[in-house]
């Protein structure tokens, strides 16, 4: 749509007000709410901040406000495509137009939610979607109401008799939800970027760039720009005009780490394992519009593509990989889409590709994420919307089944884990004194430590004593076990592989994993669905004991073994890779002065001592220690304050024009 397009459509949906548009679909949503009655006042800075994320939602744009509240919304049609409008206006027959909703999301139990209300309830709905249904869920339920929902989402409801926002956000965090407070009220936003047109130039948050030179992502709440906040995965909210925003968590994930059990227990748990997959990829199949799905060379993508050809014989897999030898798994994932008969589409990316294009997908991604993944993800993503609106993903296998070689490390340690501590320092003493680089050494560190020292998550880029020759503005007082101590705290009476998986589902998956797959698909506005990512799924995987989870020759035991009758034999038991990136052999090679430009013309030098950058790209390239994954995490800081700080870079944003087959 272009802006003069847009514009007639923002003042159609204000002169019309309560012009009945309806449902949702998984797109871009802002919400404000004024604290002096003026929300008119903001209604050209929402449609500019739903302009800055139109890829979320190309199909389709609407406004509403009243005196209090303003929404906006980018619409990407997958359900009741030619109805279903948003904002949505519902109500009970009384007063048909009470509430107002945006929605980002799905929800996948939407025709069995709106069969409970009209049974139980007579609600009446004026649409097929999905969108009336959480709304007369929420006026018959009340905040309840959100833990029904089995589905990604970040939504906000306007009740105009109570004068109360409401708004939640889905148990995993797969769909985004920013906040930011202004002057004369808050602000919601699927895009980061958006509220920007509400708050002013990012200005960097410190203690969340030493978290993310630590972690490579920012964790929850906070973000890189210290004027926008995260509404956190798992809560729900209220707020009134002039009042602060109350949030409460109605997700309480915990792992229960139950003992052994028989051969005949471990023959149920597959079974319901493969059951409740199949029925949560069934659910995720539910569209108007063509399903593929994306396709590596590992267990979980072949057992969702496996599972999806069962409701779609036609399904259609996408693959990258880039051309260098070794950093590619597209020969397996051909194989594997051979052996469960779907059509299979190849995405190579070059390094060219790669170093034009990273900008661009910074500019995407909003807060800065360094998984070097979020580049082939991107490629993968674009080819795809040639073909798809939706994909399927395997997202989440590994913090639920645990996946992860890194859970493996508690019985490696435990010989040293289990001494007294006394003897564990002595241990780490010894470790300190051997040459640096010495077998062993490191296991001797880690072994001397506690669980809640030792794992902070899946990523660990710098360590903490690295910091304080690189970043000026370290503070030795604050530490990744700010961010993880109040996690730990939830989890003192389960096995310590159970511990970490509840470490990595509150920081890793939520910080990076879901951010490079929401920001990466949509940018190429591309829904993606993660059915492990269920909670149907988790009270399964829960209560997996940890000796069905890892042992000393693989990960996600029980979930390999439910899904021998579904995968082909050649991935059953292969070691995950997932779209590997080879920045090492780039950053040493032809992208070096790439990256030497990069880090020479950044004005990071208040937070980053080039100095001390440019002697490791140096050290890198010469050979001495591979430093690509912290050279990387620093590339993309300095690009994204160039963008979003300084305005000195300034990539160029395609219009989202996606020709796909339906």
């Amino acid at each position: 749509m272009s802006e003069p397009d847009w514009e007639r459509e923002r003042r159609r949906s204000m002169v019309d007000p309560t012009n009945r548009v309806v449902a949702a679909r998984v797109c871009g949503l802002m919400g404000f709410v004024s604290g002096t009655g003026r929300a008119g006042a903001a209604v050209d800075a929402i449609a500019a901040g739903m302009r800055c994320a139109r890829h979320r939602g190309p199909d389709d744009a609407g406004t509403w406000h009243d005196a209090d509240v303003v929404f906006g919304f980018n619409r990407l049609s997958i359900i009741d495509i030619e109805h279903s409008h948003q904002p949505l206006r519902w109500g009970p027959p009384e007063s048909p137009d009470r509430y107002a909703l945006v929605f980002n999301g799905e929800i996948y139990n939407y025709l069995e939610l709106r069969e409970v209300l009209r049974a139980d309830h007579g609600a009446s709905f004026n649409t097929e979607g999905d969108g009336e249904a959480i709304v007369a869920a929420y006026h018959h339920w009340g905040p309840d109401a959100v833990a029904r929902l089995r589905g990604m989402f970040a939504f906000l409801i306007w009740d105009t008799d109570d004068r109360v926002l409401f708004g939640a956000r889905d148990p995993f965090g797969i769909k985004p939800l920013f906040t930011a407070s202004t002057p004369d009220g808050v602000a919601f936003s699927s895009e980061a970027k958006g509220l920007r047109e509400l708050t002013g130039t990012a200005r960097v948050d410190v203690p969340a760039l030493q978290h993310y030179l630590v972690l490579q992502y920012v964790p929850e709440p906070a973000t890189m720009d210290s004027s926008i906040r995260r509404i956190e995965s798992g809560t729900h909210f209220t707020v009134r005009p002039g009042r602060r925003v109350q949030i409460r968590r109605y997700f309480h994930p915990v792992f229960a780490g139950r003992p052994a059990i028989s051969d005949a227990e471990r023959t149920a748990l597959y079974q319901r394992i493969a059951a409740v997959l199949d029925d949560s990829v069934a659910k995720h199949m539910r569209a108007d519009v063509t399903v593929g799905s994306f396709l590596s060379g590992g267990i979980d993508s072949t057992a969702i593509a496996a599972l999806a050809k069962r409701y779609n014989p036609d399904l259609m897999t996408f693959t990258t990989g880039f051309d260098r030898e070794g950093f590619s798994e597209v020969d397996v994932a051909a194989e594997s889409a051979a052996a469960i008969g779907v059509r299979h589409v190849v995405r190579t990316v070059s390094e060219t590709e790669l170093t034009e294009t990273l900008p661009l997908i910074v500019w995407y991604l909003d807060d800065p994420v360094a998984d070097p993944a979020l580049v082939p993800l991107y490629f993968v993503a674009n080819e795809a919307r040639k073909h798809v609106k939706v994909v399927l993903s395997g997202e989440g296998a590994d913090e639920l089944f645990g996946g992860y070689n890194i859970y493996r490390e508690p019985m490696s340690l435990n010989r040293l884990t289990s001494l007294p501590g006394n003897m564990r320092r002595g241990l780490a003493a010894v470790g300190r004194a051997l040459p640096q680089g010495f077998r062993g050494q490191d296991m001797l560190r880690r072994g001397s430590l506690d669980l809640e020292d030792r794992y902070y998550g899946n990523a660990r880029i710098f360590r903490e004593e690295q910091l304080a020759g690189l970043l000026r503005t370290y503070d030795p007082a604050s530490s990744f076990r700010d961010v993880t101590d109040p996690v730990y705290a939830q989890t003192t009476e389960i096995d310590p592989i159970a511990r970490m998986q509840h470490v990595d589902l509150f920081t890793w998956l939520r910080g990076d994993i879901l951010v490079k797959a929401d920001k990466m698909t949509m940018a190429n506005s591309l829904e993606l669905r993660v059915p492990f990512l269920d909670t149907e799924v988790f009270d399964v995987a829960r209560a997996i004991p940890a000796d069905q989870k890892v042992t000393k020759q693989t990960t996600k035991l029980a979930l390999r073994r439910a899904l021998e009758l579904i995968v082909p034999p050649h991935v059953l038991h292969r070691r995950k890779l997932g779209f590997p990136v080879p920045i090492r052999h780039y950053l040493a090679g032809d992208s070096y002065e790439w990256a030497r430009l990069i880090i020479t013309s950044a004005q990071t030098d208040e937070y980053l001592d080039p100095a001390a950058v440019l002697a490791m790209l140096d050290a890198h390239k010469a050979g001495e220690a591979d430093h690509s994954r912290r050279i990387w995490t620093i590339l993309v800081f300095q690009i994204w304050h160039g963008i979003f700080v300084t305005g000195a870079i300034s990539p160029k944003i395609p219009e989202p024009q996606y020709p796909v087959r339906l």
